[in-house]
């Protein structure tokens, strides 16, 4: 069984765990869109959200 993608409250990091692996804050299964960021130096969309690092993220987490 596969288990339920969940988004960090903080930094939108997509997860499958209670807590975020990259803020250890917690996480949240009520979650719309994800973006893929793969080299967050050169993205305007990793700019704009505040992110710094590389990989998957949620557009919009409640």
């Amino acid at each position: 069984m596969a288990q339920t993608l969940r988004a960090c409250k903080e930094c939108s990091a997509i997860t499958e765990e209670d807590k975020c692996a990259i803020c250890g804050n917690p996480t949240s299964r009520e979650w719309q869109g994800y973006v893929i960021i793969l080299d967050h130096t050169k993205s305007e969309i990793a700019r704009r959200m505040g992110i710094s690092i590389n990989g998957k993220f949620a557009l919009r987490v409640r």
